[in-house]
């Protein structure tokens, strides 16, 4: 029996499988809006996905996993009990007490203030795993960076089940925000980003019914 560790890819056979449990909607605006519940609803789909993500990080020596409010909340307690770590929450801000926060950051959805951690979750030299649902611009991601690298830690990678690559590095002409330079600019150019789907993949559009309202406000 092969002992070699499984590799997952991006976009790889178990991807194409989990974007058929991805829908998009229309959404605040935004005419695709993936929504994570699609998966969440089927047990199986969402253990697979917490365990591809346990496969990729259990031998990389992580100290903790850090969540971001609030989808992180959802994906990073079961992969953090999995590889026997502590879990972190990264929150808005007023949530939690004795905090330390990140400086205000923009998204797909507009300006949003910092998220925040407590003062003693994370200890100097620890490497973290921050987990979200799904990268775009990167404004979210980059919060919770700057509020490890503050706390004196390394973020080892940030893992989200979406990366929508439109961002990574879009033609200026293109107008849409540039997640590498973003990252560039905040010196935090060196923290790498892995997602498991990308929109290539993501072509499952959600059946609406005739009553459907886009109703969204924040997320």
């Amino acid at each position: 029996m092969s002992s070699e560790k499984k590799e997952y890819k991006q976009d790889g056979p178990e991807a194409r499988a989990i974007a058929e449990y991805l829908p998009y909607f229309p959404f605040k605006g935004i005419p695709r809006f993936y929504d994570i519940g699609g998966f969440l609803a089927e047990p199986e789909v969402f253990q697979q996905i917490v365990d591809i993500f346990v496969s990729r990080y259990a031998d990389i020596g992580i100290d903790s996993v850090a969540g971001l409010d609030a989808r992180g909340f959802i994906l990073g307690p079961p992969i953090a009990l999995a590889l026997k770590k502590p879990f972190i929450m990264m929150r808005k801000e007023g949530k939690m007490p004795n905090t330390i926060k990140s400086p205000e950051y923009n998204t797909e959805y507009g300006k949003r203030s910092g998220l925040t951690v407590q003062r003693d979750r994370i200890k100097e030299g620890d490497r973290v795993l921050v987990i979200d649902d799904l990268v775009a611009t990167g404004g979210t991601l980059s919060s919770a960076i700057q509020l490890v690298q503050a706390s004196g830690g390394k973020v080892v990678e940030c893992a989200c089940v979406v990366e929508l690559k439109m961002f990574i590095d879009p033609p200026a002409e293109s107008g849409l925000p540039s997640r590498t330079k973003l990252f560039t600019d905040l010196n935090i150019a060196d923290v790498p980003v892995w997602g498991l789907v990308s929109e290539d993949v993501l072509t499952n559009e959600a059946d609406l019914t005739k009553d459907y309202i886009d109703d969204g406000e924040e997320h």
